[in-house]
């Protein structure tokens, strides 16, 4: 045989070569079968590749490890070795910015992790770490693989090491869109953020048969662990949704303001909203009364660019409310109390939510505004009890501890403790503004009056007009709304309407601020 001859011989082998991949990789795209498909369709769920390609930009998507098969052996599993292990792994861009993801394929083993599948995430998570870029879960998966035992316990710990070591560096965010039962849930618990879809994705250390064995308390899973629960009830969800695609479009809003890493800024925009523009409405939506309730997010709308918001833990702890937003196309992270709820005071669960948003924000060089209405801490046998001292604390270590940027502005009340803890100028806020109807004090003037002057109103004839004198004197002499600016405890009294323009000027003065704390390993905050 000539050389001439060999040639088409081994250019259609390889031909045949390329063949075989193609048809290997319409394989791995189509999935284990149509009717397995057809199965998940049917439970309201999207595909694993179909909620990878909702997250990220058309056509960006680069998988890794496609082609990976389990190496388990024994119960069955010898027989059955699907390609990708059932979790896809990669990453593409999201508004044009690097992120990489995994998502379970329930479709296979019902997203069960066992050892190879626990290599894929362990590897892709490594990656993110080293380019510096988010990391998201799609987390649709039956817990460990239980034909595998201590391999698939093994590979959790590996996932949740890499979760801590993340934590800080890259922003994490963790979507459930389906079961995630046992010691899969600390994962997400571990990360920055954690998505979860109505109906479709539950969350719980033991499940309902466990529940009722054990304590003979009858719930079903959503009852037990569902979004709404968990939005609601125990704050471990952040947010909650009536579908996949609303999910997933949010977590594309929601990373389109955070940084890539700890190293960088959040990305600004262009707004057409003028950073001079005067909040004239304000002085409508805040009653100078400070007993008269008011909806604090409307307040907010009104200062940030374009009126939009994305809050955080919406439903859970409702008298503080925590959001990102933009001043002039610029992140910022916005803590306020919620006269509506609860008169907006600090109890155990707000100052959770609020300390955790804070180190965040610290975490990936986000500035802080703080907006003050808060009559103090919620008194009660059952604060105590639970710990308020213990969870108020890790709000004032939270503020203490960050070093970007802090600014807080005094709307109305901010009394004792709370007034303290919220980021005042005594704790380190860089800059401290409050409007003309502020009130800083030790606490309301009634109560004050009542213990200052209680000789003098228990002696007189008509002690409740001298409880009102007192109330008066107090006010006059104490709770002006100069009294502190002459004291140099807030930067400046303003013009409400000012507002989205002072804190514009003031971050815009501020970013360039360096701060450096102690050396040290690391702190040892309240827990």
């Amino acid at each position: 045989m000539t050389v001439v001859d060999e040639v088409p011989t081994e250019a259609s082998d390889a031909r045949g070569r390329v063949a075989e991949l193609r048809a290997i990789r319409e394989e791995v795209r189509r999935g284990p079968s149509d009717r397995a498909t057809e199965a998940q369709h049917a439970k309201g769920k999207l595909t694993a590749r179909e909620r990878i390609e909702l997250l990220l930009d058309e056509g960006s998507f680069h998988e890794v490890e496609p082609l990976r098969r389990h190496r388990a052996t024994g119960f069955g599993l010898e027989a059955k070795k699907p390609y990708t292990d059932g979790v896809i792994t990669g990453w593409g861009t999201v508004h044009g910015r690097t992120v990489f993801v995994y998502a379970h394929d329930f479709r296979i083993f019902g997203g069960a992790l066992g050892e190879a599948h626990a290599t894929k995430i362990h590897k892709i998570m490594d990656m993110a770490i080293a380019a510096g870029a988010p990391l998201v879960s799609l987390n649709d998966g039956a817990g460990a693989r239980i034909q595998e035992g201590v391999s698939a316990l093994a590979g959790y710990g590996g996932i949740f090491q890499r979760n801590t070591k993340a934590s800080g560096v890259i922003p994490q965010i963790s979507v459930m869109l389906g079961p995630c039962a046992g010691g899969a849930a600390y994962s997400p618990a571990l990360t920055d953020f954690v998505f979860m879809v109505r109906e479709t994705s539950q969350m719980f250390i033991t499940g309902p048969d466990v529940v009722q064995a054990v304590t003979g308390e009858q719930v079903t899973q959503n009852g037990l662990g569902g979004a709404d629960v968990h939005a609601e009830t125990s704050g471990v969800a952040h947010f909650a949704y009536d579908d996949e695609r609303t999910c997933l479009e949010e977590v594309r809003y929601l990373l389109s303001l955070l940084p890539s890493n700890n190293r960088e800024n959040p990305p600004a925009a262009e707004t057409g909203d003028p950073a001079d523009r005067r909040g004239e409405a304000l002085l409508d939506l805040v009653p100078a009364d400070g007993n008269r309730a008011y909806d604090m997010r409307a307040v907010i709308e009104e200062i940030v660019d374009d009126g939009e918001l994305l809050e955080i833990h919406e439903r859970w702890a409702t008298n503080i409310i925590v959001c990102l937003a933009r001043l002039d196309g610029q992140v910022v992270g916005i803590i306020a109390n919620q006269p509506q709820s609860l008169a907006g005071v600090l109890d155990i669960e707000a100052s959770e939510k609020a300390a955790r948003f804070v180190s965040m924000c610290d975490a990936f060089n986000i500035p802080l505004v703080t907006l003050l209405d808060v009559p103090g801490f919620l008194p009660g046998v059952d604060q105590e009890h639970g710990g308020i001292i213990r969870h108020g604390a890790k709000l004032l270590y939270a503020y203490c501890n960050a070093t970007v940027p802090r600014i807080s502005v005094i709307l109305r009340k901010a009394y004792g403790g709370a007034y303290i803890v919220m980021d005042s100028q005594s704790i380190g806020a860089d800059l401290t503004y409050a409007w003309p109807t502020n009130e800083i004090a030790v606490m309301g003037a009634e109560g004050a009056a009542n213990v200052i002057f209680r000789r003098q109103i228990a002696a007189a004839d008509d002690p409740e007009a001298m409880r009102q004198k007192m109330v008066k004197e107090y006010k006059a002499e104490l709770m002006h709304p100069y009294y502190a600016a002459e004291r140099g405890l807030v930067d400046d009294v303003i013009d409400p309407a000012d507002t989205r323009a002072v804190l514009i000027s003031s971050l815009a003065m501020l970013r360039t601020k360096h701060a450096d704390l102690p050396s040290r390993k690391h702190g040892n905050p309240p827990q």
